[in-house]
């Protein structure tokens, strides 16, 4: 059967006699008549047909070569890229108190040295924009607002570096929003800064009770004013973290966010996430989940994403996607040089990969990597949106970077649901 392994299909529920084909691998998706898809089974298409699908992705003429293609997929990544990314954290510090907070039992005082951020410009500059490479640095925290001085030296070094060298800088922030002014981001902006992820869990009584300032004081209605006095400059990303008992509470934000009269159109994909077990252990808030398949959790993230979706927000597509751990030119940068492959992972040293004075350990074995690459992930029909899960979560799960994070039983209940929500929902570019 050419009908290739990564994809999915299911009847059309708004249009009795047909059916809906996704492919995994490409984001693409038909409406066809059943007889189509039963003429595709039998391998008898139309030239004309299968020339359409092929070109979807739907249909392959050599599905041993589709195989061998997917599992070279990232080594191929790797040979090509042609960008360096990097997550840098400037400082562990933050003005907000956030009960959940993923990083607060190792959180203090601690900011980069300027000597750590002249060994990161360095290392960024040889390796990476002396070979031709673009980079992309997303300045993170604690917050990362509160080093603002070191994050200008940074990106100013890096800036004028790619100019000489005729590559590009460009970077983005991860951030709390309280700090992010207009006078703040104009500052950044001819250093390259084009957005940034900020986080209002919920409505302004549910966000004040889970991201108080320092002071116990709300932070709702500051970020929002921030919020409103920038998003016209940068792109925007926003979203929240929510628990079993609070999520359906969340569709209000976003309507606080219509109330101020901003642009969904204007802003970035609207990010949700419930609250995670805390980096480094299994300590975690009461409601906290990180079984995907929970079915509390499928439903919340779901029921999230079509609210979102209805308010005329945007949401990320299910698509292809590599965990950060198995590209070479990605990298995490702690506050004190040691480098780390994913942020979540900062919470084990042994899950360090080196230092910038040192450089970058053999991490293949500690990391698993093409840990995806055996016959049930190759032959899986959701490989593409998967390539084995998360390291973070099997972490957590069994104690060791020690295999698979298998998404199928997530998958197989949400992944229509998600397919039909973007044909009906999804604002069109």
């Amino acid at each position: 059967m050419p009908l290739s392994r990564y994809l999915i299909s299911f009847p059309d529920p708004g249009r009795p006699g047909s059916a809906i084909l996704y492919s995994t691998r490409k984001g693409s998706m038909v409406r066809v008549p059943e007889g189509v898809l039963a003429a595709a089974r039998a391998g008898s298409l139309a030239e004309a047909e299968r020339d359409l699908l092929r070109r979807l992705n739907i249909w392959t003429d050599d599905p041993a070569a589709e195989r061998r293609a997917m599992a070279g997929l990232v080594d191929h990544t790797n040979q090509r890229s042609a960008t360096f990314s990097a997550t840098v954290l400037l400082t562990l510090d933050c003005n907000l108190a956030c009960p959940y907070c993923f990083e607060g039992h190792f959180r203090a005082n601690r900011v980069m040295t300027a000597e750590t951020a002249r060994l990161l410009i360095g290392h960024v500059q040889r390796e990476h924009i002396d070979q031709g490479r673009d980079v992309e640095i997303r300045f993170y925290g604690g917050e990362p607002l509160m080093a603002v001085p070191l994050l200008k030296e940074i990106a100013r070094s890096l800036w004028d570096a790619a100019t000489a060298a005729g590559t590009r800088f460009s970077c983005s922030l991860v951030t709390n929003g309280t700090l992010l002014t207009r006078s703040t981001v104009e500052e950044l902006l001819p250093l390259g800064l084009h957005s940034a992820q900020i986080t209002l869990d919920g409505p302004l009584k549910v966000h004040d009770r889970q991201r108080p300032f320092v002071s116990g004081k709300g932070s709702f209605g500051t970020i929002l004013n921030n919020l409103q006095a920038v998003y016209d400059l940068i792109t925007l990303k926003p979203g929240g973290n929510y628990t079993r008992e609070n999520y359906r509470q969340f569709p209000a934000m976003l309507d606080a966010l219509l109330d101020a009269g901003m642009d969904p159109a204007r802003l970035g994909p609207v990010q949700f996430a419930p609250v995670h077990p805390k980096s480094g252990g299994h300590d975690a808030h009461s409601a906290a989940c990180f079984a995907g398949d929970e079915p509390w959790l499928m439903e919340a993230s779901l029921f999230l994403r079509e609210e979102t979706l209805r308010r005329g927000f945007s949401v990320d597509k299910p698509q292809m996607g590599v965990c950060m751990v198995e590209l070479a030119n990605t990298l995490v940068v702690n506050w004190d040089g040691t480098l780390y492959k994913c942020p979540p992972l900062m919470g084990w040293p042994e899950l360090s990969i080196g230092t910038l004075a040192g450089g970058i350990n053999d991490y293949r074995a500690s990391h698993d990597l093409d840990m995806w690459k055996n016959d049930e992930c190759l032959e899986c029909a959701y490989l593409p949106l998967c390539f084995g899960g998360c390291r973070f979560f099997r972490k957590l799960k069994t104690g060791a970077v020690d295999g698979v994070d298998c998404r199928r039983g997530y998958l197989d209940e949400a992944l229509e649901r998600l397919v039909l929500q973007d044909l009906e929902l999804q604002p069109r570019p």
